[in-house]
């Protein structure tokens, strides 16, 4: 079976202390990963400056790595042309962590999924304005809301819940094949992060969708993952089916996460990793 993604052998460095220094920092060593046709949901687990955020960010083309080869469907992410970026976005969309930070306090959200209904019409042909509210309404319904919920409305009037959920739906629109969801539930009520899991799950097998989620929080990975990695100072210390490692973690790393999840709050959903 072909891949939908892979990463072979994948580092980034960032050059530190201006242009003319020779000292770099490695963000992320050495990686590989594979995502097949089939739909899953890829945790990707670690600490903050772990490298997991920078693994997202060369996924959605945003940086090149320093060496290695990432492809998407057999073909570099680093496209460069307008047309070739605008194809590779129609099938992989961001789901950024802040959703008030997605979207401009100004600017009604409404007008944030016609845009892109109208970037990404499916056929290509510019579609009248019927058809993109039809487009976006069918993207807000997947996730629980409607056109009319949200239409005309400004960011500050919906709650952060509300806002993800959009943000969700904006991603949607185009139909992609894989979402990068980079913490895309720190930023909401603790009330609402289940909830927001969830959906995820629920796309995955309604919509036919692979997901990479990255995020600090191992009992969300371990609640919705099918593979998990372990991620520490840049590098991949543990990988496998969820449950197999989060079980039975063999790197101290990975057993030190799952101590902390476990001494955390006795309400925490969901409360324990058996």
């Amino acid at each position: 079976m072909s891949d939908l993604l892979s990463l072979s052998h994948v580092t980034k460095l960032y050059r530190q202390g201006g242009m003319l220094s020779r000292r770099h920092v490695t963000a992320v060593r050495d990686v590989s990963l594979r995502l097949g046709e089939e739909p899953e949901i890829l945790s990707i687990v670690g600490e903050s400056g772990s490298g997991k955020s920078t693994i997202a960010a060369m996924i959605l083309g945003q940086t090149a790595p320093t060496s290695g080869i990432l492809n998407f469907r057999g073909r570099p992410v680093a496209v460069h042309g307008k047309v070739e970026r605008r194809a590779f976005m129609r099938e992989v969309q961001p789901v950024l962590q802040n959703p008030f930070e997605a979207f401009n306090p100004l600017k009604k959200v409404d007008r944030y999924l016609f845009e892109t209904a109208r970037n990404f019409s499916p056929d290509g042909i510019r579609p009248s304005q019927a058809d993109i509210e039809r487009m976006a309404d069918r993207a807000l319904v997947h996730i629980g809301l409607t056109l009319a919920e949200v239409k005309g409305r400004f960011p500050h009037e919906l709650s952060g819940g509300q806002l993800q959920r959009t943000a969700i739906a904006r991603a949607l629109i185009p139909q992609p094949r894989l979402l990068v969801a980079d913490e895309p539930v720190s930023m909401v009520d603790a009330s609402l992060r289940m909830a927001i899991v969830n959906l995820f799950s629920q796309l995955k097998k309604e919509l036919g969708l692979s997901i990479i989620y990255i995020t600090h929080d191992l009992a969300t990975a371990y609640y919705i993952s099918d593979r998990i990695i372990i991620m520490k100072k840049g590098e991949i210390v543990e990988e496998g089916g969820a449950r197999a490692v989060l079980d039975n973690p063999q790197h101290p790393y990975s057993r030190a996460l799952k101590e902390a999840v476990l001494s955390a709050s006795p309400d925490m959903e969901p409360a324990s990793l058996v």
